[in-house]
């Protein structure tokens, strides 16, 4: 993860990216204007426009923002030298951030699979980056003799499966299950992905 291109954190930007998710999980991104985003964020919207051309771009950008903030947080279980512990971090971190950001995950869903989306190439990027993290943390756990099935197992397909299990289990708990914690949806998408 070293590798990656990250966006430059400011704090404008952070501003910019919680009041965006904000107003985005409340109204959707369609309903929401780059005045309001503006307004929210305590910034000029000649500052918006300046930095970012558009609310397209502005969107896209707080996107790898939100994608970095993530990443930086996934850091923690890639480094942890017991890859049972790390993935489960990993997991962790990522419920975490979709509980403190929820439209960013309601974002991602309906724009990922979306065509076309103005942000799909990105959403694809950042898909592929999150997925081979994920993959990585399961060849530590084959190679430390995990479970069985990490053996026999298509090591992209079940990252991409613990990936949508992550999104939809963090949305769901959102939605319709505040009350699950976060620990529990952690061992589930720990049974589902076979890990101890």
């Amino acid at each position: 993860m070293t590798g990656r291109q990250r966006v430059r954190a400011t704090g404008s930007k952070h501003k910019l990216f919680a009041a965006s998710m904000t107003l985005i999980g409340e109204r959707g991104h369609h309903r929401v204007s780059v005045d309001e985003i503006a307004a929210a964020a305590g910034v000029s919207k000649g500052t918006v426009y300046y930095n970012f051309g558009s609310k397209a771009q502005l969107i896209g950008q707080l996107i790898r923002f939100g994608a970095d903030v993530l990443f930086a947080r996934l850091e923690k279980g890639v480094a942890d030298p017991d890859p049972v512990t790390g993935f489960r971090d990993m997991v962790a971190a990522s419920l975490e951030f979709m509980q403190e950001y929820p439209a960013f995950g309601q974002l991602w869903i309906s724009e990922q699979w979306q065509s076309p989306s103005e942000w799909s190439e990105t959403l694809a990027e950042l898909r592929g980056e999150i997925i081979g993290v994920i993959a990585a943390a399961l060849e530590r756990l084959r190679a430390a003799g995990g479970h069985p099935a990490l053996e026999w197992a298509d090591q992209q397909a079940l990252a991409t499966a613990v990936f949508g299990a992550v999104l939809i289990i963090g949305r769901d708990r959102h939605v319709f299950h505040p009350e699950r914690s976060i620990a529990t949806c952690v061992d589930a998408v720990a049974a589902f992905a076979a890990v101890g």
